[in-house]
């Protein structure tokens, strides 16, 4: 089920339920682009056409935002719980170990995507990994990048770069991709299971300052994507519920 959010087609469904679409998916041979939304992509995607396209076009919306589920409960549509990303590519990497299924980690600096195939290869083995390669690369390479993931014969695919970048990588490159059953942004993902970046305690996730966390961590760097960018998104949900 769908609830419109924004003029963003939001699923309306539980962790629970996301990873068992993947497994249905994957285990038919069928095909998933997924992305998830906060309210910083959301405001982004207010001013920036390609990348609102980019992320309407996929089969699978998520609310990674506890702000979403808020957002959406005062506008009086229902998203039952958050689906983190991080959470979920967690809960994906351990059904593929359970499972069989091959993946593909890409993005961020080589030292972190280095640490992450470690990590995962030391958990589960190296039958998990399909490939992997860092995100750091021009645009006439993406074509290349493409084509070595499509040919790594992963069935999942996380993209741990910056948005809107990975959104539109995905997106452009849909066709390319075809034979891998399920492609996801996972954005800073990839620092936080390598332990470069620590990640907000429970207390605070469940409480919506996860974001927070992460702008004391790095105030120069987040400031303006939190402070401002969250000021944005309340004005335009506050907008939403008077039109509406």
């Amino acid at each position: 089920m769908k609830i419109d959010f924004l003029g963003i087609p939001v699923d309306a469904i539980t962790m629970s339920e996301t990873v068992s679409l993947v497994d249905e998916t994957i285990s038919q041979n069928k095909k998933i682009n997924h992305v998830v939304i906060n309210a910083g992509k959301v405001v982004s995607m207010q001013k920036d056409k390609k990348l609102f396209e980019s992320v309407v076009s996929c089969d699978v919306i998520n609310a990674d935002g506890q702000s979403i589920v808020w957002a959406a409960r005062f506008l009086g549509k229902k998203i039952p719980e958050r689906v983190a990303g991080i959470d979920l590519m967690q809960q994906l990497v351990h059904l593929s170990y359970e499972k069989g299924y091959k993946c593909f980690f890409f993005g961020a600096k080589e030292e972190v995507i280095k640490k992450v195939v470690t990590i995962y290869t030391e958990k589960y083995g190296s039958r998990l990994i399909a490939g992997y390669r860092n995100g750091y690369f021009t645009k006439n390479e993406e074509p290349e990048v493409a084509r070595q993931i499509a040919d790594s014969g992963a069935q999942l695919l996380f993209v741990a770069i910056t948005s809107p970048r990975k959104e539109n990588f995905l997106y452009e490159y849909r066709d390319v991709l075809s034979n891998v059953n399920f492609t996801m942004g996972v954005g800073g993902t990839f620092d936080v299971i390598a332990g470069f970046t620590k990640r907000a305690p429970y207390w605070m996730q469940n409480i919506g300052l996860e974001w927070f966390y992460r702008f004391i961590q790095e105030p120069r760097r987040m400031w303006y994507r939190y402070l401002v960018g969250n000021s944005k998104f309340t004005w335009a949900v506050l907008k939403e519920k008077v039109k509406g």
